[in-house]
């Protein structure tokens, strides 16, 4: 669980994204801040009795620093106003498909993929798919996924408007051929936030989420 001080210095930062303030409220951020790794660390320890991959990994491997890149974007706040965890074996720079949560008072999120890969993963990505369809077709048919997921997101910006070269229209697959990136997500109340079940409720997506998982790293590291 978090503090309610977490969730209300995230709401706090969101109105006032400025440098000044931010300094000023610099200890209630590291308060914020040892919160949020205390959370990624128990989300660690708990999944990683289902995937030991995971189990060296400690908060700072998989936390994503506040500060925004503001270098070739048009918005220009200094500070994210969320918090967010990539739980990977290589730490949140590795390029295997993993999985993420997303503190955002009012934007939360769980889940995981591949997210926005190189092209020739891509490439990779697709051929397995192609390849074993049925297999992932009984992934993403799950009960235990479809209940938390529903689907991968298929939204604006995710798949292209056309199949990809090589592939027909009347494949079985091509919905999911057609992806860029293969994410699933499932909103996180901000009223679980504070609760005790908080980590057995993030460990339980990613628990459904681990087939998916598995099937896209065999097929970018076979």
């Amino acid at each position: 669980m978090l503090q309610a001080s977490t969730i209300k210095f995230l709401k706090d930062l969101k109105k006032n994204n400025n440098r000044e303030w931010f300094e000023k409220n610099r200890k209630v951020y590291e308060a914020a801040k040892a919160d949020m790794a205390a959370l990624v660390n128990a989300v660690i320890a708990e999944f990683a009795k289902k995937d030991e991959t995971i189990a060296h990994l400690t908060a700072k491997d998989c936390t994503f620093r506040i500060n925004r890149d503001v270098r070739f974007s048009k918005n220009k706040a200094p500070y994210k106003s969320n918090m967010g965890a990539y739980i990977v074996a290589g730490g949140k720079k590795s390029s295997l498909a993993g999985y993420y949560f997303h503190i955002e008072p009012g934007a939360c999120f769980m889940g995981g993929g591949c997210y926005m890969p190189e092209p020739d993963q891509i490439k990779k990505i697709r051929q397995e798919i192609d390849y074993n369809w049925d297999t992932f077709k009984a992934i993403i048919q799950h009960k235990k996924f479809r209940s938390c997921y529903g689907d991968l997101d298929k939204s604006e910006g995710m798949s292209l408007v056309r199949e990809p070269k090589g592939y027909e229209k009347d494949n079985p697959a091509i919905d999911y051929i057609k992806l860029k990136s293969w994410v699933a997500t499932t909103p996180l109340a901000d009223s679980d936030l504070t609760e005790k079940g908080l980590v057995k409720k993030i460990t339980n997506a990613f628990e459904a989420l681990q087939p998916m998982i598995i099937f896209l790293n065999e097929a970018l590291y076979e």
